[in-house]
């Protein structure tokens, strides 16, 4: 499961960069209004997947309520987000957790 969520963070992440920096310049700038919609659902999906697999992952691995708060506000912050990521990463090699 740990691997699902650290793939899951780096998707959320990837899907906030993709929202901010490509679908809103195309809505405002070239006045395509869809690239919003549907990079909004896709991030929108993701992020109550990310919260799913975070609330899962405090319960299996007993996470720190800290932890959790930590990971759910930097997954709410553009590019600080691809850090629940790295240190779900460091956490699965450091414990060899599939």
């Amino acid at each position: 499961m740990l691997r699902i969520f650290q793939q899951v963070a780096l998707w959320e992440a990837i899907s906030t960069v993709i929202l901010f920096f490509v679908a809103m310049p195309l809505k405002y700038l070239a006045d395509i209004p869809d690239a919003v919609k549907i990079a909004g659902s896709i991030h929108g999906f993701l992020v109550v997947v990310f919260v799913i697999l975070l609330i899962a992952c405090w319960q299996t691995y007993n996470w720190t309520f800290g932890r959790v708060v930590k990971y759910f506000v930097l997954s709410l912050i553009p590019i600080v987000s691809f850090y629940v990521e790295r240190d779900v990463k460091k956490d699965i090699k450091s414990t060899n957790t599939i």
